[in-house]
């Protein structure tokens, strides 16, 4: 987690409401958490139905809006499909390797054996439906924790980092809040790093080089292809998109790793800056995303 302000003074104050927000969207939604919300709605082996906070129903009608944006490439229902492929713990904690897994094509059950009725936080899980909402809640809580450190401040900009995902708001710094793409969000910002300016909305990238795994010799990852219920095996393995939110940013750069070849007229038609990375280092660029050494908002 990273939070950057413009104002010196209010830090302390953003980085507090920021880490309130991440600490209630883990609570709220994680999968990893025996007492998380989403795992107490998920227990049991048949139709589930609740009223859920209203946390987990706007990072539901988040996921849900992913999915039909996206046709179904971004779906909520890959829970088991997750889980099949080894992914099923913190990923801390996921061992590196280990013995071969049983993988077979199978399309996870779809966004549609979930329904959400807002006005009342109504939910209602169809049996055999596992919700994971990994491909969308960080960047709703980067979202959420701009907005909320934003509340708290006199006056200027803040910038939220989740992992890679990143959210501005307020007034941005006077050439714009830069930022350093890379495939691990964890690496060292470097001079000669590929960097781009933005002045509101979020930026996203998702890929499938940094949570991998192997098991029984076969290299696995954590973005799910839901036709196949396997993890996605198109030309791209990383994929950064600006939006006006970090959410659809999010959702368009995990869409585009699933679409595969299809991807970049996707992005394109869709009038979405984004930098695809294939499978061998070569990049594609669309939408206006600025080549290196030109920066552009």
């Amino acid at each position: 987690m990273h939070v950057v302000v413009t104002d010196p003074d209010s830090l302390d104050a953003a980085t507090a409401r920021v880490q309130a927000v991440v600490d209630a969207i883990d609570l709220a939604c994680s999968r990893f958490r025996d007492d998380s919300e989403l795992s107490r709605l998920q227990a049991g082996a048949g139709p589930r139905e609740a009223i859920v906070s209203p946390l987990l129903a706007q990072a539901l009608a988040t996921a849900l809006r992913a999915a039909e944006l996206t046709d179904g490439a971004v779906d909520p229902t890959v829970g088991a499909a997750v889980r099949s492929a080894g992914y099923d713990v913190d990923f801390d904690v996921l061992p590196a390797d280990g013995e071969a897994l049983r993988l077979a094509v199978t399309p996870v059950p779809g966004w549609r054996r979930i329904r959400l009725f807002p006005a009342t936080r109504r939910v209602e899980i169809d049996a055999g439906v596992e919700v994971d909402l990994g491909a969308t809640a960080k960047a709703l809580a980067a979202d959420l924790a701009a907005t909320a450190a934003l509340e708290g401040m006199p006056a200027g900009g803040v910038l939220v980092s989740l992992g890679g995902d990143v959210s501005v708001a307020g007034d941005p710094p006077e050439q714009g809040w830069h930022i350093q793409i890379a495939e691990n969000s964890g690496a060292t910002i470097t001079v000669d790093g590929e960097t781009i300016a933005i002045r509101a909305g979020g930026v996203a990238t998702s890929s499938t080089t940094v949570r991998r795994w192997r098991r029984g010799g076969v290299e696995l990852h954590h973005i799910i292809d839901p036709a196949t219920g396997l993890p996605a095996a198109g030309p791209w393995r990383t994929v950064s998109v600006v939006a006006g939110t970090c959410v659809d940013a999010n959702i368009a750069a995990t869409a585009a790793i699933v679409r595969g070849a299809t991807a970049a007229a996707w992005l394109h038609d869709a009038g979405l800056p984004a930098r695809l990375v294939d499978t061998r280092g070569a990049m594609t660029r669309v939408g206006g995303w600025p080549e290196p050494g030109v920066q552009a908002s």
